[in-house]
């Protein structure tokens, strides 16, 4: 019988039903498969999802079953976020409101990095929102139509939760400023050169892949496996501890500040967008 004592590991039975509404989770000899999903197609950011990211990794990571971890999306597009979920202006939101977004937009890149301690794959399967949780993944695939980019200036806010630090951990200070001001595409190709992903695959074959490479890295030790990871995934802790809450901060001090509100901005700007996101 397991033991279901708060001190003990998580069971992938629990967690997987637990988040089953943002991610669907499959699991065979050790590799453990976490799609992003919204009724089966593409994942709908919102704000409960925001709140289940911290908590998903903290579960996953705990549960000394998984072995190595694969991190992809369902149908067309790795996440799509609907801008009506500022239909509150963030200056507005109560203050505890606001201290609990600190913490969640903090732990959505903290935890994956902090509390898996197994080598992980990311597969973009195409655009959207928060690909940085694909591209800090120890190896990141992406499909050939898929397209990287950061729209926080563009819409009025500082680049604050984790894109542009990911972007100067991968490529640089000057490449991530350029992209962090102009809001400007990278395309699959351009992101292999510049190093944001390691291959650029047809969709058809990227979860094939995905699982292929999983099962190459699960013939290695265990221990072999696990302090591999601690050592490529520390370069990525140092850098939290050293820039994320700074950089978040700034964000949402200025989203505090900001009397028009980003709903209203991103409206002016859709198709803009829109352009970027095709």
């Amino acid at each position: 019988m397991h033991d279901r004592s708060i001190t003990g590991p998580t069971y992938f039975e629990d967690y997987s039903e637990k988040y089953k509404e943002f991610f669907k989770m499959t699991r065979c000899d050790g590799i453990i498969e976490v799609r992003f999903h919204t009724n089966d197609d593409s994942f709908h950011f919102g704000w409960p999802a925001q709140t289940a990211y911290g908590h998903v990794w903290s579960d996953i990571g705990r549960d000394p079953e998984n072995e190595v971890m694969i991190l992809t999306g369902t149908g067309d597009m790795w996440q799509t976020a609907n801008p009506t979920i500022w239909n509150v202006k963030f200056m507005d939101w109560p203050k505890d409101q606001k201290l609990s977004f600190y913490h969640e937009t903090v732990r959505m890149i903290e935890n994956l990095i902090y509390c898996i301690d197994i080598p992980t794959i990311g597969a973009i399967n195409g655009n959207g929102s928060h690909w940085l949780l694909g591209a800090a993944c120890d190896i990141t695939l992406c499909t050939d139509d898929t397209s990287f980019f950061d729209p926080h200036y563009m819409g009025g806010i500082p680049p604050g939760d984790g894109i542009a630090m990911a972007l100067q951990h991968i490529m640089g200070v000057k490449r991530a400023a350029w992209y962090a001001y102009t809001g400007e595409s990278i395309s699959a190709a351009e992101a292999l050169k510049l190093g944001l992903v390691n291959e650029v695959l047809p969709r058809a074959d990227l979860n094939n892949h995905a699982w292929e490479l999983a099962k190459t890295i699960m013939l290695a030790p265990r221990s072999t496996r696990h302090l591999t990871h601690s050592i490529v995934s520390r370069p990525w802790k140092k850098m939290l501890v050293e820039d994320q809450g700074f950089n978040a901060a700034h964000q949402l001090f200025d989203m505090s500040i900001d009397e028009e509100g980003l709903l209203e901005r991103v409206m002016k700007l859709r198709s803009r967008f829109q352009k970027l996101e095709e």
